[in-house]
């Protein structure tokens, strides 16, 4: 396969998922910030995401003071924002119409569709009225351009390379989540909390659980409380939970396996360890050595694997 062709199969899949994890990001901040709080702890929750999205220099020359509703409206339409949903969506179309002739036409019409609706929305200020319902329709709108994908198009290399973007962009995410709303929360994991601060955690937790679709799933499997640990060990550390960076690296691994080229070696094997030291690792051990700073550093080796997958397969050798 061209590298060219191949790199925009690659950004397709990763703005489309980038798109849903904003929403899922921001859906769990606008649930959070209706709960019971002071302003200056809602506050915390908005700065955190500007700042674990990397935005908050770009954010702050732009608008100044943070407040919710310019947040919001630079996380979803600001197009001058290339993070926003907007911007994500208009960059997976335009990958998108790059392969045309790669594509099936149902997955290529799912994508333009999304495009032309979301402009629709916005201009006819529904993402206003109803956030929480705009959200649910970026993620709908993704898990369809997921589903077609999968139904249609034929399991070669152009659909091992998209799925190769969707993980790894859902790996970044969901660390990237973790830590922002970890590290919002002020309670101790395992201090002695008063019964109005274990109610705020609980729906603290009931909220990040829902952003990832891993309520019902944290229920099914740990039957208990919600628990901080275990949140945390859920989507980081369990290979059965979709969304979780241990299920992400699997199919990152599997997917470059299935690509794989005979200068792409050291790029499996980085992949291969990220992915072993998930599969062995322990929770409290994580915990023990500082949570925050382990997703520093898996979001730095997802960069660097991004990075080495780029130079590998995606950018054109020099004729």
């Amino acid at each position: 396969m061209l590298s060219r062709t191949a790199d925009h199969l690659f950004w397709m899949s990763r703005y489309t998922e980038r798109a849903e994890n904003t929403a899922r990001m921001l859906d769990v901040n606008y649930q959070t910030s209706l709960l019971p709080q002071s302003d200056a702890v809602a506050l915390v929750g908005w700065q955190g995401l500007l700042s674990i999205s990397e935005l908050a220099p770009v954010y702050k020359a732009k608008h100044g003071e943070i407040n919710v509703r310019s947040v919001m409206d630079f996380m979803v339409k600001d197009e001058s924002n290339p993070s926003s949903i907007v911007s994500c969506l208009n960059a997976a179309r335009e990958n998108a119409r790059a392969v045309r002739g790669t594509l099936t036409t149902e997955v290529w019409e799912t994508q333009n569709q999304t495009w032309l609706e979301v402009r629709r929305m916005i201009k006819a200020g529904e993402f206003e009225r109803d956030p929480a319902q705009f959200f649910e329709w970026v993620k709908f709108r993704s898990h369809l351009s997921r589903g077609v994908t999968l139904g249609t198009m034929l399991m070669d290399e152009a659909l091992y390379f998209m799925r190769l973007g969707t993980f790894l962009e859902r790996a970044d995410n969901t660390a990237r989540l973790v830590d922002v709303k970890f590290h919002a929360v002020q309670s101790d994991f395992y201090g002695a909390a008063s019964e109005k601060d274990q109610e705020y955690d609980f729906y603290h937790w009931s909220a990040i659980l829902r952003s990832v679709s891993g309520f019902e799933v944290y229920r099914k499997v740990y039957r208990d409380v919600i628990r901080p640990e275990r949140v945390a060990e859920l989507l980081i550390l369990r290979p059965d939970m979709p969304r979780s960076l241990h299920a992400s690296l699997n199919e990152v691994v599997k997917n470059l396996a299935l690509v794989a080229s005979d200068h792409s070696g050291e790029t499996h094997r980085r992949a291969g360890k990220l992915c072993a030291e998930l599969k062995y690792g322990r929770i409290d051990e994580i915990l023990a050595t500082g949570l925050h700073a382990y997703l520093t550093q898996f979001l730095d080796r997802v960069n660097d694997l991004g990075m080495h997958i780029s130079h590998d397969f995606l950018v054109p050798s020099a004729a």
